[in-house]
């Protein structure tokens, strides 16, 4: 975001807008695997199987679309309530609010001394935050069946190992 703007880099005030944004992102990662993961095991028990290697890739792919699908819309609400609350703090938008409870002026105002400090920071989740949906929605999921299919690959690589050391085994036996 700062390079498409221009703006510039604030590295005290970014930084915290960075640790705050991590907060963000890997709440809203965390609940879409653990959500996917729920379907996963309700699908795997309504089948009855033990593992979830005994579903289907389609089966499991459903899952992955299906969880992708259901967070869809709670991840872009907290995205676009998170960027629309951080708008007034980024350009700067004041008002004096004791003249507003007083006499009823508020006095509104844009820039001032606090965009300087808290600018970058809002800018920084604004941002990052634009970002880091994109990234749940879609890297997210396109990572969890990549490691679905890695495991799945070495699981059924260690089945096939098993199987063929028994056959050679039974044959010396025989």
């Amino acid at each position: 975001g700062y390079v498409i703007t221009g703006k510039e880099f604030n590295i005290l005030f970014s930084g915290v807008g960075v640790i705050s944004l991590a907060g963000i992102v890997v709440n809203n990662a965390i609940v879409l695997v653990d959500y996917v993961n729920l379907l996963i095991k309700r699908k795997r028990l309504e089948r009855g199987f033990s593992s979830m290697f005994e579903l289907s890739n389609q089966e499991v792919m459903d899952c992955v679309i299906e969880g992708g699908a259901t967070r869809l819309r709670p991840v872009l609400l907290t995205a676009i309530t998170t960027v629309l609350g951080l708008i007034p703090l980024a350009i700067g938008f004041n008002f004096n609010f004791f003249s507003f409870v007083k006499s009823f002026d508020p006095q509104f105002f844009l820039g001032g001394d606090n965009t300087a400090m808290w600018g970058p920071m809002a800018w920084t989740i604004i941002y990052g935050i634009i970002f880091a949906t994109f990234l749940t929605l879609i890297v997210v999921p396109a990572m969890y069946w990549l490691a679905y299919k890695a495991k799945w690959y070495f699981q059924n690589r260690k089945r096939s190992k098993i199987t063929v050391q028994d056959v050679d085994i039974l044959d010396v036996e025989n």
